[in-house]
């Protein structure tokens, strides 16, 4: 099993390519198992790391980003698979 961690930002008007460059520079303590960068309309970028459930210590989340490049506060969301389909 596998614990993901969701981080999602959204840019400032135009600030889009500046939030994924700053996202993507991000590398936590610890080595994921995987991680994935998208990006979705109205400058959004998420971030999905996956780590061994029994991670000790427990998995570090992303940092906030720089104030000047988001518009509302970070979601962040912790899921635990229950198996592929």
């Amino acid at each position: 099993m596998s614990l993901a961690l969701m981080w999602e930002a959204a840019a400032v008007a135009g600030r889009g390519e500046d939030l994924l460059a700053w996202a993507r520079r991000q590398s936590p303590t610890g080595r994921p198992l995987r991680r994935e960068t998208f990006t979705a309309p109205g400058d959004r970028v998420l971030v999905i790391t996956w780590w061994p459930v029994d991670s000790t210590p427990p998995p570090p989340e992303l940092p906030d980003p720089p104030a000047d490049l988001v518009r509302r506060p970070v979601h962040r969301w912790r899921f635990t698979s229950v198996g592929v389909d």
